[in-house]
């Protein structure tokens, strides 16, 4: 009884484990619709080099700001934060899902086209 329980808990924390983490994606046209709404916080991890040649409107760049991350995002535990890296092949972008979850951050999206999908929809870039 005592190994069965014990194979329950381990299960049980593994599933818990695994389902931690996990981004549902956003679309690029409800991105654009929530940064003209300005009802979103964006994150790019392609690392600052990357960021500084070119980003979505608005970001903030991770790697420059992810000991501060918690005085950059909104006061709303709810809102829609979205991260991005360089295409959807990339999963970097959990770096920045995950400490904004650890954060107590409960609406993190992923935008899986990243900054490659950005490019080739023609949508504006912001340039340092």
């Amino acid at each position: 009884m005592k190994k069965l329980i014990a194979l329950l808990c381990s299960l049980a924390l593994a599933t818990a484990v695994f389902a931690a983490g996990k981004f549902a994606d956003i679309s690029h046209d409800e991105l654009q619709a929530a940064m003209a709404g300005g009802s979103v916080t964006v994150l790019d991890v392609n690392g600052s080099k990357s960021f500084e040649k070119g980003r979505i409107p608005g970001s903030i760049d991770f790697a420059a700001n992810k000991d501060r991350l918690a005085e950059l995002l909104p006061a709303d535990k709810n809102a829609l934060i979205v991260a991005y890296c360089g295409n959807e092949r990339c999963s970097a972008y959990r770096n920045a899902a995950i400490a904004a979850e650890k954060l107590g951050y409960t609406n993190i999206k992923h935008y899986s086209p990243g900054l490659a999908g950005w490019k080739k929809s023609g949508a504006p870039m912001d340039k340092s």
